[in-house]
Parts: C-alpha cells; structure tokens; sequence
C-alpha cells in the first residue's frame, strides 16, 4: 500500500509540473502546421484579433498588455485551435477515405476532435475520432495514425493480428512509427 501511495504522489508531482510548464506564445515563437504558420505580434487595438490567410495565422494583441498575460495566452490558443480544426476538417477525412479505399476497409464515419491524450479512436461500430493536433505531425505520422485506427477496424486490440496488419500497412515500418509518436504530445505546451 505504501508503495502505491508513493507511486501516485510521484506522478501528480509529475503533472503538476507539466502544467507549470505551458508555453507562453510570443512574437518569437515557432509553430507550424501542415498549411499554416504562426505569426503573433503587438498592436495599438483594444482586444486580440485573429486571422487565418494564405497560410499565416496572425494573432494581433493591445499593445498596452504584456503577452504573457493569460487572457492573451488563452487567445492565441483558442486561435491555433480553431486554425487546426479548420485545417484539420478540411485534410483528414478525405486522407483517412482515400487510404481506406486504398486497403479496401470500410468505415462508417470520422469526427475530429480536439482529443486530450489521443490521436485518434475507432468505436465497436466503426466510428473513426481523430485528433485536430494531428495537424502538427510530419505527413508520414499522420497517415500512421490514419492506418493505425483504420486497423482497428478489423482488429479492436493492439494484439499480434493488429501488429502485424498494421505492418503490412506501414512497409514493415508500425513498430517505428509507432516510436516516432513518442516525439509528440496531443497537447500544445
């Protein structure tokens, strides 16, 4: 008993720190998606203004507040969340069916989401959810993920059948990009 209580102390220690660490967006930061960049910079306006155009999201702020404050912060958030659920909509559902058809799998319907600790699922009818921070992953990882819960569709374990489906999938690449994944969070910080 002990031994648990340890365990669970440690790891709240763990999450704790985690959301000490939040990323504080600001006119240096570096974020991209698959068809966006961000670009955040101070203004003389009285709120925060947001656009998505020709593959630039601008986030403009007052200047007269510091960007680190949190109303700022949860702004530019908020737009990089809307950004990648727009991008997301529009990119996933058509690569998850063209690569369906391209195994010969059926699938009833897809939904993005912004999912907090998954890239995606498949439900026991066959419904797929898929993460909108798939956006920020490298194409290669994306279509991973799409094979991976279209693999779930014959197999709804990850058991040897669906390792070694998703391996004739991946060219013999599953347990690698599978590895590759542990390089990314589902979560901005």
């Amino acid at each position: 008993m002990q031994q648990k209580k340890e365990w669970i102390k440690q790891n709240l220690q763990k999450i704790e720190q985690k959301e000490d660490r939040l990323t504080i967006f600001d006119e240096t930061t570096e974020f991209k998606s698959r068809s966006f960049a961000l670009k955040i910079e101070k203004q003389d306006r009285s709120n925060v203004h947001m656009q998505l155009n020709n593959g630039l999201l601008k986030v403009s702020y007052p200047a007269k507040q510091a960007v680190e404050h949190p109303h700022i912060q949860e702004a530019i958030r908020y737009a990089i969340e809307e950004a990648l659920r727009i991008e997301a909509r529009s990119f996933l559902p058509g690569r998850l069916a063209w690569l369906a058809k391209q195994w010969n799998i059926g699938f009833n319907n897809v939904v993005i989401k912004n999912l907090k600790s998954r890239w995606g699922s498949c439900s026991a009818v066959n419904n797929i959810n898929l993460n909108l921070h798939l956006m920020r992953l490298p194409d290669p990882l994306i279509d991973y993920v799409l094979l991976h819960e279209l693999c779930h569709v014959h197999e709804k374990n990850h058991g040897p059948g669906f390792w070694r489906r998703l391996d004739k999938m991946t060219d013999g690449y599953a347990r690698e990009l599978d590895g590759a994944m542990r390089d990314y969070q589902t979560k901005i910080y």
